[in-house]
Order: C-alpha cells, then sequence, then structure tokens
C-alpha cells in the first residue's frame, strides 16, 4: 500500500541561516470572536527575511548572503512572507510563526 506522502522533485532544500527564533510567535486580531478563522503559519526564515528586508532595509543580494541562499531563492522566501503576512492583516487572520527549514547562526563575538 502506497503511503500519500508529498514528494519534492529536484534539488534538496538547504537550510536557510537565522540569527536567532523570533521571541514572538503568535499575533491575533482584536475583537469580538465571531467564528474561527484559519491561521496564517509564517515560517522562521521568512519572518527572519522580512526583518533583513522590510526592516533592515538591506538589498536581496545582503540579505541572501546572511541567510546562505541565492537572491533568488531569497526573492521567493521574501514574496511568500509578504503574501501571507497581507493576508493575516488585510483578512484579519491569526498569524502564527513556526516551522520552516532553517538553522540558527551561532554569531561571531557572542556567546
Amino acid at each position: 500500500m502506497l503511503k500519500n506522502k508529498k514528494s519534492r522533485p529536484g534539488r534538496p532544500r538547504i537550510q536557510r541561516c537565522v540569527r536567532r527564533e523570533p521571541r514572538v510567535k503568535y499575533f491575533k486580531p482584536q475583537g469580538p470572536k465571531v467564528r474561527p478563522l484559519p491561521e496564517v503559519r509564517l515560517t522562521i526564515e521568512e519572518c527572519e527575511a522580512l526583518c533583513f528586508a522590510d526592516r533592515q532595509g538591506l538589498y536581496q543580494a545582503q540579505a541572501a548572503r546572511r541567510m546562505g541562499v541565492s537572491r533568488q531563492t531569497f526573492g521567493n522566501i521574501i514574496e511568500s512572507a509578504r503574501k501571507k503576512t497581507a493576508e493575516a492583516i488585510l483578512c484579519g487572520r491569526p498569524l502564527r510563526i513556526s516551522g520552516g527549514d532553517y538553522r540558527v547562526a551561532k554569531m561571531q563575538g557572542h556567546k
């Protein structure tokens, strides 16, 4: 019997390098709860990409180097992160930050 697994053709994914996991990992809309809404899930690396591109204002090439991925891959990550964030804000959906393919980098000069 075959198991129902998703197979990914092509190259295996490379773990993205992040500085640290976010301190806050869940956001929800304020106000009375009328009906449960499906959560939007933002991965740890998508959160890191938002920080580099939109908070720190880095160019894609700089941010890609920091995350240990190609510029094209960084572009795909940031595009996905922005769509998910807009979905959560504009549709009033809860946003959970979790999961992904990442590793926490060891920072130079830090204990």
